[in-house]
Parts: C-alpha cells; structure tokens; sequence
C-alpha cells in the first residue's frame, strides 16, 4: 500500500523533470526557426514605418499588461494562475501571427519586425513582469525581486537561438529558404506539444479552473486583436499595418511564456493559463482574420499584397 503512493510522487517528478529539459530544446527549435526567417533588415525596416511599429509595440508593451492586470482582478484569479497571466501578455507575439496576418490581408513584413523587435525587448519585460507578478500574486513567502540571472536566463532562451538561426540565414540562404516550410509544420507540432505537456504537468489545476481560465483568454484575446486594431487606426496607420499589430498583440508565444515559468520560474501551476490561452487565442484569431480579410476585399483600394 505504501509502495504506490511513492511510485506515483516518483513518477511526476520524472515526468517534471523531463519536461523541463524538453521545454527549451522545443522553443530553441522554434526560436532557431523564427530566426531563419529573419535578416538585420527586419529589424532595420521599423525606421521605414516608424509610427506604426512605435504604436503597435507601445499597445503590447504599456497597455495589454494594464487590461490584464483589471482583467485578472475582474475575475477573481489569484496564485500562480494570475502570474502566469502576466507572464503570458509580456511574451512577444507567436509563430502564428504571420500566417494570420497574411490570411486577414495585413503587412507581414510588420509582423515580422515587430516580432524580432519584441523578441529583444521581452528579454528585459519578461524578467521584470515575473518579478512584480511573484510579489503581487503569490502569497507563500516567494519573492523573485529583479535579479541578473533571470535576465540571462531569458536572453539565453530567446535571442541565442534566435541569433543562431539568422547566421544560418545569411551563410546558407538557399537551405534556409527550402526549410522554412518544414521548420514551420515542426514549429506547429513543437507548440502543439509544449501546450499538451502543460496540462498533463498540473491536470487537476487545469480541470478545476477550466471554465474560469478559458473565459478569462478568450476575453482578453478579442480585447487585445481590437485593441491592436483599432488604436493603430485612431493613430491614422494604414489598415494593413493595424491588421498586422492586430495579429502581434492578439497573439503570443505561449510556448515562451510556459517555458520561463517551468524552467526559469521553476513553477508548474503558472505555465497552465500560457497553455490554455494558446488554445483558445486561435478562435478570435479566426473570427478577426475573417472580419478583417472582408473588410479588405470591400474596401477601394482592393486587397492589400501580403507576403509570407
């Protein structure tokens, strides 16, 4: 009888412990090909649109974390669910913003550069909102507080792969050509498995604030694609470039903010709500790619060219 329990506590941790090697090989992976499709001009191009970029990134950076600070309030979440939150609306936005963005007739090369822009930013936003979310939501005694090993933690996650990737990119252009189709269908099952990995790591948390956790991501997913459409508009940006902030802020890369809680972080339960909302983003994603894709199609000018 005594045996069991232990096998079963022995077991998690094997499994823990196998998920947090694989984590950052999975997002390396991701981020390495997120790199092949990037050049020093991706992130020279801001300067060809600075008004657009500048208000894009100031709605990911400076407001989405206000609207989901009240948001998790407004619903009542607490613990490391609220942290992973927070973490979640720090991280840049997701593999999937591209592929949106074209689909809603919006200008990829944007998207592009707001991620390699938003991708060296969230080395330092990352750390700092993990550390305010740790002292606001967590009531056990933790205290992350600003500290320098997580800053190189985060840029050792996120830019180092990234950067590997680019020097591929530049040495062997043609190879990295051919293989950003099949880099992108691994980036999926790669994304796809992290989020499943999530879930089976804390099933009972996932199962007893389901409802309240899914409610509260798609809330803040249909807030954050009208937000990062509307407000570039009121600042007189162009329908395809507010398209593009649109699919940048409404959509995160999950597999990043999972993988600074359960290998940065240390904590499990706060990589459940980046899971959830990597699921559940996608169906306002859908609805907007739609609604926006009609809405250029009708509008005079005709369709706006979009490049992968």
């Amino acid at each position: 009888m005594s045996g069991r329990p232990i096998r079963g506590v022995e077991e998690i941790r094997v499994g823990s412990t196998l998920f947090a090697v694989f984590l950052p090989l999975a997002l390396a992976l991701v981020l390495f090909g997120l790199g092949l499709t990037l050049t020093t001009a991706d992130f020279a191009r801001v300067l060809r649109y600075p008004k657009a970029a500048a208000v894009a990134l100031a709605c990911q950076i400076l407001v989405l974390p206000v609207i989901c600070f009240g948001l998790i309030h407004l619903f009542g979440l607490t613990g490391a669910l609220a942290a992973g939150m927070m973490l979640l609306v720090a991280a840049p936005g997701g593999p999937s913003a591209n592929l949106f963005s074209h689909i809603a007739g919006g200008d990829v090369a944007l998207n592009i550069t707001l991620t390699a822009i938003n991708s060296v930013i969230a080395v330092f936003t990352m750390p700092l909102i993990a550390a305010f979310a740790f002292d606001r939501f967590l009531d056990d005694g933790s205290k992350l507080g600003v500290r320098p090993d997580k800053f190189i933690q985060v840029f050792a996650i996120v830019l180092v792969p990234v950067a590997i990737g680019m020097l591929v990119h530049r040495r062997f252009t043609a190879w990295a050509e051919r293989m950003r189709r099949p880099v992108k269908i691994g980036s999926g099952v790669v994304l796809a498995l992290v989020v499943v990995g999530a879930f089976a790591q804390q099933p009972k948390t996932f199962a007893d604030n389901f409802g309240k956790l899914v409610t509260l991501c798609l809330v803040l997913s249909t807030i954050s694609f009208l937000i990062g459409y509307f407000v570039p508009r009121l600042a007189r940006v162009d329908a395809d470039q507010a398209i593009a902030s649109a699919m940048e802020i409404g959509i995160h890369n999950g597999a990043l903010a999972i993988t600074v809680a359960v290998s940065v972080l240390h904590n499990d339960k706060m990589a459940v709500a980046p899971a959830l909302y990597g699921l559940t983003m996608n169906i306002p994603a859908v609805i907007a790619a739609y609604l926006l894709a009609r809405y250029i199609r009708k509008s005079p000018t005709g369709p706006v060219p979009a490049t992968v």
